[in-house]
């Protein structure tokens, strides 16, 4: 029935229309439901390819224990206070924001804190919070954090009482991201320059490691341009000029 809660059966035709290859949709019209419906539980339970009906059983039965309520507060990273907004709606986007960052290569979970994050108006978000949010276990939210830290998609902070960490997004999260990258590219540019040289410019093997450490440094100050242009350009209409850690890493990045 549309609007009651995912019966075990359901799950198991949810999960039988992916193995057939159905889409979202498709699934959905089958049992009745709404898009999103089907969307948010495949999301929240180890998507398109983990999905299995008994885990996404046990686990829907274990949240609402956990909560009391169950529709409340599932594992599917809520948004918080609502501010006069569709949390289910929320909770749906969150899903699909997860869902499409794993498609681009992020591990699950480190895709999940993510989303979870900028979802949050605060943008920033304790261990404990994460946990309880995401209805994981600290050691997931830790490792997930551990990650993004090391792609400079998150720093953290502490909080007011100096007792735990915060862990935070800006507006700033992406600039400091893409001038990682570009800092990786310089050092793999490196790399293969090295190995060129040790291999022979002339031979195909050290031609091929002179065209990639080309192709890379060039990449790398393309990228440090660009987002020095659009930092510059939308530090001049908000007044949030001046990145910390900026110099050093495009300093890395001219090699």
């Amino acid at each position: 029935m549309p609007g009651a809660r995912l019966r075990h059966e359901d799950r198991r035709r949810i999960a039988e229309g992916l193995a057939a290859g159905l889409g979202y949709g498709e699934i959905a019209r089958q049992l009745a439901r709404p898009t999103s419906t089907v969307t948010r539980e495949i999301a929240r339970n180890g998507g398109p390819s983990g999905y299995r009906a008994d885990s996404a059983q046990r686990a829907t039965t274990q949240r609402s224990r956990r909560s009391g309520t169950g529709a409340r507060q599932q594992a599917g990273g809520g948004p918080g206070p609502a501010r006069g907004r569709d949390l289910a709606a929320v909770e749906e986007y969150a899903a699909r924001f997860a869902d499409l960052l794993v498609h681009t290569g992020l591990p699950r979970m480190t895709a999940r804190v993510l989303t979870c994050l900028y979802v949050t108006d605060s943008g920033s978000l304790t261990a404990a919070e994460l946990v309880q949010r995401l209805g994981v276990s600290p050691a997931s939210v830790s490792k997930a954090v551990g990650y993004l830290e090391g792609q400079a998609l998150l720093r953290r902070e502490r909080t007011e009482d100096g007792r735990r960490e915060r862990y935070v997004i800006d507006d700033d999260v992406w600039y400091r991201s893409l001038l990682a990258s570009a800092q990786r590219n310089a050092l793999l540019a490196e790399f293969a320059r090295d190995g060129a040289g040790l291999l022979g410019p002339v031979t195909p093997a050290g031609a091929r490691l002179g065209t990639a450490a080309v192709f890379l440094e060039r990449i790398g100050e393309d990228i440090v341009r660009a987002v020095r242009r659009r930092h510059t350009g939308s530090a001049d209409t908000t007044g949030t000029t001046g990145t910390t850690g900026t110099t050093g890493t495009t300093g890395t990045t001219g090699t």
